[in-house]
């Protein structure tokens, strides 16, 4: 009999695993697998590198590295195994020839090239079991499947905040709300994602080079992406100095004033004064292949997101003090919205207390 609680703590495991492929996979998905015999795990391993083995197989190496013998054993994987020859060969194919007798999988793959795994694993003769009982498992592929379905990047949006729910004083002064622990916490994800954003306000006001700092690893060089409807930012500001080095996107109505430079370009429509962001995200994907970006712009920049329900994760840094400043600078602005019903909402994923800020993480309610 199947033990709920033990197949929960597998695939948690494996969503573990999956994990430490962040920053290195992408445009693939992070994903985790986790072999277990007689009630013991005896392979583990995870998508490690984009170009390189599928978790299946890095779980089957592991196994045989310790000579244990797979067949009969049950695999536990963050996703569907893929059926189609790419850069790897189909995992379903080692799967069958491992002698696997059962599989449990967290999510189907929704990708036409990729999809189809559950039907060969059963027209061979193994046991396969969907299941969403380990969240962590089941949500740790929705940057690549909200890619898939919406043809946009995942949004993290980032932001330090007072109690009273200030990112800025009334004169722009925000450096530094949050503690130095929550900001180097930042800067490593700043080292894992695609590409961080910001508007131009913020680009005038700090002058910043967006760039990963103080992390024992630089997964990724993250692309530099600024929303710049009219043009304004500075041909001397760092950003622009130094797009030879770190690759820079300007999106703009206005693309003909950074021709000389060395910055990629997004030529964006208007819509009621402000860029189209749909339209923005949609070519960072698809013209920049861009699976995660990462906000870290200011009240307008995060209110135009939110008025369009296009940020998918939020990690929020609150800090200990109140600024009680009717004009000092909210988190969001720029929307209408006279009842409660017009909030956007968001479910709290974990939260850690760090020295006297505390971490919040919340995701926007699924849709996917």
């Amino acid at each position: 009999m199947n033990d709920p609680l033990q197949t929960k703590r597998y695939l948690d495991l494996a969503a573990r695993c999956a994990m430490r492929g962040f920053g290195h996979v992408e445009p693939n998905p992070m994903v985790g697998a986790v072999i277990v015999k007689n009630d013991q795990v005896i392979g583990i391993g995870h998508h490690t590198k984009f170009g390189q083995f599928h978790a299946e197989r890095e779980a089957l190496a592991n196994c045989k590295s310790q000579d244990n013998n797979p067949r009969g054993a049950t695999l536990y994987c963050t996703l569907e195994p893929c059926s189609h020859t790419g850069k790897q060969p189909p995992c379903t194919q080692a799967v069958i020839q491992a002698g696997i007798a059962r599989i449990v999988i967290a999510r189907k793959d929704p990708a036409d090239i990729s999809c189809g795994g559950v039907q060969i694993l059963q027209a061979a003769g193994i046991e396969v079991e969907l299941t969403d009982i380990s969240p962590n498992a089941t949500h740790l592929s929705d940057p690549f499947i909200h890619r898939i379905k919406t043809g946009q990047p995942w949004v993290i949006a980032k932001w330090a905040q007072t109690l009273d729910g200030r990112i800025a004083t009334r004169i722009g002064e925000s450096q530094w709300i949050s503690n130095p622990r929550c900001r180097k916490r930042v800067h490593r994800l700043r080292a894992k994602v695609d590409a961080i954003m910001i508007g131009v306000g913020t680009a005038l006001a700090d002058d910043p080079m967006l760039t990963a700092r103080d992390c024992r690893s630089v997964r990724k060089l993250a692309k530099r992406v600024i929303l710049d409807t009219n043009a304004r930012l500075d041909p001397n500001s760092k950003l622009i100095q130094s797009a030879s080095e770190v690759p820079t996107i300007i999106c703009t109505a206005e693309p003909e004033k950074f021709e000389k430079t060395h910055c990629s370009i997004i030529n964006a429509p208007i819509v009621n004064g402000r860029l189209d962001l749909r339209v923005v995200l949609s070519k960072l994907a698809t013209e920049h292949d861009i699976t995660t970006l990462m906000v870290e712009a200011g009240p307008r920049v995060l209110g135009s997101l939110i008025e369009h329900n296009l940020i998918n994760e939020a990690i929020v840094h609150l800090a200990p003090g109140i600024m009680a400043d009717d004009r000092a600078k909210a988190v969001a602005a720029g929307r209408d919205a006279p009842k409660l019903i017009d909030m956007r909402l968001f479910d709290l994923v974990r939260s850690k207390q760090i020295e006297n800020d505390i971490e919040l993480h919340y995701r926007k309610r699924s849709e996917l």
